[in-house]
């Protein structure tokens, strides 16, 4: 497998996720322009993105299903399993919690943490909310390698820190603002408000477009009639 360009990457999870559509309809094979089609991708920019996994299809045939959901999932790290926690249990934190997905994508939750007294000590999801005080110890045990963040602004970059310091290699974050982080370790920012301000550009870009009126066309000149030459 080549090296993939982050672009690719992005690709990958929904092209997974059409395969285990299509495999939950019992589909065994598929086109290059079904998938691409199922995806919203172009069939050339598939090929090129399933090209950099040695993905080839048979020609007359197509791809295997089942075979290239394996292939993707192992160049996205699902056939190894990492370990997670969450910090921030709030109504965001609560609901990343209870998410059903995990174990189906390679990720096991080991640690939920906050520092709300009315929270600590709770059980969400099957785990008991612990004391942020001990996000180190935990992390460092269950040899947590991703976090995800849903914590307040204030608060998102010092527990970032604190959970690079203990060993996590990949923090997705939830909270409102940026965080920092050394190279090594990789960070997505999953910001809902400017998504919905995305959105909104949009819907206002189509509502404008939709009412801006038609330019009145400039009526063409009736044609005269030629003057009739005068006799001799």
């Amino acid at each position: 497998m080549r090296a993939l360009p982050p672009t690719t990457v992005a690709r990958l999870p929904g092209y997974l996720r059409s395969l285990g559509g299509l495999a939950s309809e019992g589909v065994t094979t598929t086109s290059s322009d079904q998938l691409a089609e199922l995806v919203g991708a172009s069939p050339a920019q598939l090929r090129k993105d399933l090209s950099y996994l040695g993905a080839g299809g048979r020609r007359g045939v197509g791809y295997e299903v089942d075979h290239l959901r394996r292939q993707i999932a192992q160049a996205l790290g699902m056939t190894e399993e990492r370990r997670v926690v969450i910090v921030g249990i709030g109504n965001l934190g609560h609901a990343l919690a209870t998410y059903s997905g995990f174990a189906d994508r390679g990720f096991v939750l080991v640690g939920l943490f906050d520092t709300d007294p009315a929270l600590v000590g709770t059980e969400v999801g099957g785990h008991v909310v612990q004391h942020v005080d001990g996000l180190e110890r935990v992390v460092e045990q269950q040899e947590a390698s991703v976090a995800i963040v849903a914590t307040p602004a204030s608060a998102a970059q010092p527990t970032t820190d604190r959970l690079v310091a203990a060993g996590v290699t990949g923090v997705l974050n939830f909270a409102p603002r940026t965080v920092r982080v050394p190279d090594g370790v990789d960070v997505r920012e999953v910001d809902l408000g400017s998504e919905l301000q995305i959105l909104g550009f949009h819907a206002r870009q189509r509502s404008g477009a939709a009412a801006e009126p038609t330019p009145a066309r400039t009526p063409e000149p009736e044609p005269q009639p030629e003057p009739v030459p005068a006799a001799d």
